[in-house]
């Protein structure tokens, strides 16, 4: 089974690459031995995050418009809020995309978090892994706008684009300690909104103590739904990418990588399910205590 489904990643065929992403979605035997056979890829991964409303989605699919212009295959992967119940998406925004869901050269695949706290499901580095394996020219990932704790973005695309709206306002104050130092360029989106021109220069302001001139990150008005200024953002991406400085930081970044599979690997075996039984056992007895119950594991 895995051969057949290698070979047809390889190939490209949609159906294998959805196929091989449910099975290591689900850690179904034998996903880690396919996963060491995955040859080295330079596909670039670029992330798109930030807060809910900024209009990511909105981005993502006037990206993909420019880069099937040139002629470019891609790969989208959604990362969606999921129910903390049953593990599900609960987020169905992916209708801004559906121009694209029968294209030849996109593909689109949305994920849950399942739970997660950092914005992204816990396989995403497998499965972009295994998407940079496809004959794909680029791939993004669009993450759940949850705020700070969404910096795990950093330690899995070669360039990360932030995306606010004017409007942010005081929540740059709120989020600069995290989101705000993943960003290699900043999209202010719905630039045609009052009160835009005088955002950016905040926000340019804000960014300016302590770095050189030269290594100021830049920032790029658009307005997404109007296909306005898309296109000087995908050259900003590109210019990034083609940079000496992105290759100096790739130890780094495989490191956050190594960091984060070893992390979920020494949690395998921890059943949420199980834990929350074991605690309404607990809370029946009037013996409920978190730190012991953490200490007890």
């Amino acid at each position: 089974m895995w051969e057949q489904l290698t070979n047809g990643l390889q190939a490209g065929d949609v159906r294998s690459i959805a196929r091989l992403i449910s099975l290591i979605e689900n850690e179904t035997e034998g996903y880690e031995k396919f996963l060491q056979s995955i040859p080295a890829s330079s596909t670039a991964v670029i992330g798109i995050t930030g807060p809910p409303g900024a209009g990511k989605s909105t981005l993502v699919d006037a990206l993909i418009a420019l880069l099937v212009q040139q002629q470019k295959r891609v790969a989208v992967l959604c990362v969606d809020p999921s129910s903390p119940f049953n593990a599900g998406a609960i987020l169905g925004d992916r209708i801004r995309m559906a121009a694209w869901y029968n294209h030849p050269s996109v593909f689109i695949r949305s994920l849950a978090t399942r739970g997660s706290v950092g914005g992204l499901t816990h396989t995403i580095i497998e499965i972009t892994d295994l998407l940079k394996a496809a004959p794909f020219d680029c791939i993004l990932v669009e993450t759940v706008g949850v705020g700070q704790s969404e910096i795990e973005i950093a330690g899995l695309a070669d360039i990360t684009v932030v995306v606010l709206v004017p409007e942010a306002g005081d929540e740059i104050q709120a989020m600069k300690a995290g989101l705000m130092e993943v960003a290699d360029i900043f999209a202010v989106n719905k630039a045609d909104r009052p009160g835009a021109d005088l955002f950016i220069h905040n926000l340019q302001a804000m960014l300016r103590p302590g770095r050189a001139a030269a290594a100021m990150v830049p920032v790029v008005k658009t307005i997404a739904s109007a296909q306005t200024g898309v296109d000087e953002l995908l050259q900003e991406l590109l210019s990034l990418l083609k940079s000496k400085e992105q290759h100096n930081k790739k130890h780094l970044l495989l490191a956050e990588k190594a960091w984060q599979l070893i992390q979920h690997k020494r949690m395998q075996g921890i059943s949420k399910a199980e834990l929350a039984e074991s605690i309404r056992q607990q809370l029946q007895q009037n013996t409920f205590n978190l730190y012991r119950f953490v200490a007890g594991i």
